[in-house]
């Protein structure tokens, strides 16, 4: 049940009979954020006064004069320069929340408009471990997974791993030059992530020695420029405090501008400088690594060679690629169990290979497709920079392999949607692919790009270790399984002997409460933003966090266990019509208010794809719950039909919490 979208509907009516156009005033319809207020509010009727030449109260009047409200709701009051204030009937709202109760679904309905979506998510490169960055992609996929099946749509979680590209040229050029045969015995992928960085750092050295030079050249530059232009500010400010005239003041405020963007490319170019210096200096001051650069002047080269023979079906290097893509799939898919991850389709970029030649002729033929530099790409309206399909080397690149996806995905799947959820630095990739798309007969299909921001550490700057490196998303839920652990080990302590959890309920409690935790802090951000990584903020027993969501669960629960009640006898006394919910004081109507908010909340999540739209809900339900358990006994109230009232209010508000965070893909304890 979604009250708000009753709402709409009444009020969609009540317009069209105004001859006024719903569309986007509906929108303007939203909870009250003071109960005084009545439970929603609508205000409409300022924006439409002012397109209509009326009155914003006459406006009002009017509307309400059209609207359908005597079954749900009390009389409608304007309010102000014209908001209108909506109630819900008690009993309205008690009669709804004792069918939710009864209700496997809580009460929520399924969409009457199924879409099939293909939900693009994940997408490691397998050539190296699972790294903090991958937790938002994993995480904010699965969760939009869920609550799309949950609504009633037809989902495809397409798993699109990197297994083709120049990483492999990478693993391949150092299993070569630079294997340790015994730790590739001992623990393979822990070995070709070694291969894979070490030579990736040569790469980058060799690299960093051309580009020294002119990075140099161009920190040099900015850094004269900075200066030319700063003796100009202090000649135009001389001059403004000189005359005061608008002409002086205005060159003033042209040099500053001047000024601040030079500043903002001097930043850039000693940022620049620091990246190639620090490159260099990874390599020269470590004698080891150093002396495995001697020579190598080429490597680069060489990976490529080596990426390119992968490509072109050489016997040596399919063979070894054949041999670490099981190794390497297997330690991926050990963090997915771990997650709680599965996937309806997992293809690598190799599955496609075979299709990119044929898709470049035809782009080709068309006439979208042409030589540019020596490569080929597809040149969109209103782009300057072609989207580049095929290298001078006659090599692909990704936006090849996302074109032939596609269409493998239109052809199999018939999709109403296919969504990416993809850091927002390949925002630029998207706009020319989804654009690129329309050549291929993807026009009728919704193209998204659900984007997000950055893991950061406490200095603002991406996660990584101490070395620099991505940190492993391994080692994070390793920590922040031991954290909960230890946080649970603590609280047991101070607890009766006999109440205290057995040594593997503290494990599987701290795996839910540590994983759980961070998935939680991940989606609770908004999914466009950058957030700080606290593993203390994240096992916090309040706020807005996975364990304190947990802990209000296991607290509901525990009622039940503590008075010795049969819930499902409870249910079947309010089913049956035994019982009848009544919803007396406030707190309980204010409870069963936010209760019946639910089913909105997940189709917030789908309306943009933000699913901290649940996590903020679930919040909001936790902390009324609490209002409602300080005012309201439950186990000791005075009356049977008031407990039992409260015991189902109790029951439903547990459910819906833990149905809340199972759709985020995080589990719930009994116990904490």
């Amino acid at each position: 049940m979604n009250v708000l979208k009753i709402i709409a509907q009444r009020f969609g009516k009540a317009l069209e009979t105004i001859g006024v156009e719903p569309g986007p005033y509906l929108e303007l319809i939203r909870p009250s954020q003071d109960a005084k207020f009545g439970d929603f509010q609508a205000n409409l009727a300022m924006p439409l006064g002012k397109k209509l030449g009326k009155a914003p109260r006459d406006v009002a009047a009017e509307i309400v004069a059209n609207l359908n409200w005597n079954d749900w709701f009390e009389e409608p009051e304007i309010a102000g320069p014209g908001f209108i204030n909506l109630k819900v009937k008690s009993e309205r709202l008690a009669e709804t929340l004792q069918k939710a109760a009864t209700d496997e679904r809580l009460g929520v309905d399924k969409t009457a408009k199924p879409r099939r979506v293909v939900l693009d998510y994940s997408a490691p490169n397998v050539a190296k471990p699972l790294h903090v960055g991958h937790i938002r992609s994993t995480m904010i996929g699965n969760s939009l997974a869920r609550v799309h099946r949950f609504l009633g749509h037809d989902v495809i979680a397409d798993n699109h791993l990197g297994d083709w590209g120049t990483q492999f040229g990478m693993i391949i050029y150092g299993f070569r030059n630079f294997l340790d045969r015994a730790a590739y015995d001992a623990d393979p992928v822990n070995e070709l992530a070694r291969l894979y960085r070490l030579t990736r750092q040569l790469v980058d050295y060799r690299g960093a020695k051309k580009e020294l030079p002119t990075a140099e050249t161009l920190l040099d530059a900015a850094k004269k420029s900075v200066a030319d232009q700063a003796a100009k500010v202090a000649e135009a400010k001389a001059a403004a405090d000189a005359d005061g005239t608008k002409e002086a003041k205005d060159a003033l405020k042209k040099a500053n501008k001047e000024r601040d963007r030079l500043a903002k490319l001097l930043d850039a170019a000693q940022e620049k400088y620091d990246s190639v210096v620090g490159k260099i200096a990874g390599v020269e001051g470590n004698p080891e690594i150093a002396k495995l650069a001697e020579g190598r002047e080429d490597i680069g080269e060489a990976v490529l060679a080596e990426t390119s023979k992968l490509h072109h079906g050489d016997e040596e290097n399919l063979a070894l690629w054949k041999e670490f893509m099981p190794r390497c799939i297997a330690e991926v898919d050990k963090i997915y169990e771990r997650l709680q991850v599965q996937f309806d389709e997992t293809l690598g970029e190799s599955f496609y290979n075979d299709r990119l030649a044929p898709l470049v002729d035809r782009l080709k033929q068309m006439g979208v497709a042409r030589e540019t530099d020596g490569a080929i790409g597809v040149f969109l309206a209103g782009d300057d920079v072609p989207m580049l399909i095929q290298k001078r080397d006659g090599g692909f690149l990704y936006a090849t392999t996302d074109l032939a996806t596609l269409e493998y995905r239109r052809d199999k799947f018939a999709p109403d949607a296919i969504l990416y959820v993809v850091d927002f630095r390949q925002s630029r990739h998207f706009e020319q692919l989804f654009a690129a798309a329309d050549f291929i007969g993807m026009g009728n299909v919704e193209l998204t790009h659900v984007k997000f921001g950055t893991v950061l550490g406490d200095d603002g700057r991406p996660f990584k270790t101490r070395a620099g490196d991505a940190v492993g998303l391994k080692s994070l839920l390793d920590e922040a399984e031991a954290r909960a652990l230890a946080v649970l080990e603590a609280n047991d302590a101070n607890r009766p002997e006999a109440e205290r959890l057995s040594d593997d309920e503290k494990r599987e409690t701290a795996r839910r409460v540590g994983i759980g935790a961070l998935v939680y802090a991940d989606l609770s951000q908004n999914r466009e933003s950058d957030y700080v990584f606290s593993y203390d903020k994240m096992l916090a027993m309040n706020g807005n966090t996975a364990t304190y969501m947990q802990y209000a669960y296991a607290r509901v629960r525990s009622i039940f266990a503590r008075g010795g009640v049969d819930v499902e006898a409870l249910r079947k006394e309010f089913a049956d019509g035994t019982r009848t919910l009544v919803l007396a004081a406030p707190e309980e109507r204010a409870l069963a208010l936010e209760l019946s908010k639910f089913e909105g909340a997940l189709e917030n999540v789908l309306r943009d794809y933000r699913p901290n739209q649940l996590t903020t809900y679930l919040y909001e339900l936790a902390n009324r719950y609490s209002a409602f358990f300080e005012k309201c006994p439950v186990l000791k109230a005075d009356d049977e039909n008031v407990k039992a009232n409260r015991l189902l209010l109790c029951d439903l508000t547990a459910r819906t919490i833990r149905k809340g965070l199972e759709l985020l893909g995080i589990q719930t304890v009994e116990r904490m």
